[in-house]
């Protein structure tokens, strides 16, 4: 094929593929009200919300103590009508108002908010998924936020579409504010990890990977991680949490460069990046060869060189565009750099939705951005003398968003565990 042949050949096969979606913040119904959806949330994320201190005169204080509805309503006012919506988070919202016939350009949320009260939501997250071209999704749970653990503790209802993650956050990053929410629960730990403390984290976790399922455990990172490292953490990554990762056969994702409140008035929003030492990811493959790892880095300037870590070892995934990488002109260089370093063994993309809409817009962001990447790549190997057939785009197309994820996490069973290839 030649590339102008290629071009609408990749379009449609990614068109086609249902991802599986396997980084997000969404949940299943059963979680109730954790889980966020509608106009209002889809306003008041904290991207927009950092947007807006950015074109209003409005202070965080005084947004802060709004109602959400008149939060949104700002927000609309601010970046969608004073202002033209230009941001990949502000076209993400009109991208989702344009996907279910709704106009873009009122004044108000009149017509928005009286579309998502009449909606569903089993209904409405079946049609959201189907717009986005979205077959499953990977949650992120927290065993530790007291009111999704009582919904799990509760027996809250599974869903196919809908996997687990058991996320450390609280105990691998601020074990001196939750050691005592274990102890609560008849764990016996202790602050300084003496006594049996390991040994009950180990439990605490096995628990909760019963109760749960999860395809795998994760942690979000600050830039100064470091492994080896005589601390809390460091033991308890070392002796808890990758022994009981490979007790239950499951990977270890680790997010890692975040740096946490840099503005603190603003919240959520206030994280910022900053540029990590990877020779901790190299330190932990080295040292636990039978583990497998998914990792991304939150640095654009550490990229390349999780790409030249992934050459080295073969239980290390990297996965997606994290956060403020997820822009398009970011998004390319990034998965071009990996196919040329790592062919098709990498997961190019999650959406790490928060509002379950996000994930319309997102995927129709990654399909826009990945059919001139893969047709280029088709088509150099084309000039090279490595003519490609459809089916054999199909067959590269599933691999990335889903046949990789699949066996790195053993999802559907008798896949090989250790090879993403």
């Amino acid at each position: 094929m030649s590339e102008a042949q290629l071009t609408p050949v990749v379009g449609e096969e990614l068109q086609n593929t249902p991802v599986i979606d396997m980084h997000t913040h969404l949940f299943m119904p059963s979680l109730g009200r954790l889980g966020l959806w509608g106009i209002d949330e889809l306003l008041t994320y904290h991207y927009l919300e950092a947007e807006l201190f950015r074109f209003s005169s409005v202070k965080p204080a005084e947004y802060f103590a709004m109602s959400k509805q008149q939060q949104a309503d700002l927000i609309w006012r601010t970046l969608f009508v004073e202002n033209t919506p230009a941001s990949e988070a502000a076209r993400g919202v009109i991208a989702v108002l344009s996907a279910f016939g709704l106009e873009t350009t009122k004044p108000d949320l009149k017509e928005a908010r009286e579309f998502f009260r009449a909606q569903k939501l089993q209904a409405h997250i079946r049609r959201v998924f189907e717009l986005a071209g979205v077959s499953e999704v990977v949650m992120t749970n927290d065993p530790l936020d007291p009111e999704e653990a009582a919904l799990w503790e509760n027996g809250a209802a599974p869903d196919r579409q809908f996997h687990p993650v058991l996320r450390l956050d609280r105990i691998l990053d601020k074990w001196p504010q939750h050691w005592p929410a274990l102890q609560s629960k008849g764990y016996r730990v202790e602050e300084n990890l003496g006594g049996n403390s390991v040994a009950e984290v180990r439990r605490f976790l096995a628990d909760w990977c019963g109760r749960m399922k999860p395809v795998y455990m994760a942690c979000s990172l600050q830039d100064d991680f470091a492994y080896p490292e005589e601390s809390i953490r460091g033991r308890l990554l070392k002796e808890a949490v990758i022994p009981s990762c490979r007790e239950f056969d499951i990977p270890l994702s680790l997010m890692i460069g975040v740096r946490r409140q840099v503005n603190p008035a603003i919240r959520l929003a206030g994280d910022a990046v900053g540029r990590a030492d990877l020779r901790a990811v190299e330190h932990l493959c080295v040292e636990f060869p039978e583990s497998r790892f998914l990792i991304s880095v939150l640095s654009r300037e550490n990229q390349h060189e999780l790409c030249v870590y992934a050459r080295k070892f073969a239980n290390l995934l990297p996965f997606g565009c994290w956060w403020f990488l997820n822009q398009p002109s970011i998004v390319e260089e990034i998965t071009r750099e990996r196919i040329e370093m790592l062919g098709f063994s990498f997961i190019p993309q999650h959406s790490d939705a928060r509002v379950l809409e996000q994930v319309i817009y997102k995927w129709k962001n990654t399909r826009r951005t990945m059919t001139p990447i893969l047709t280029n790549t088709y088509s150099v190997l084309a000039e090279d003398g490595r003519p490609v057939a459809r089916e054999e785009i199909r067959q590269g197309i599933q691999r990335l968003f889903r046949t990789n994820f699949e066996r790195w996490v053993n999802l559907r069973g008798g896949h090989e565990r250790h090879s993403a290839v």
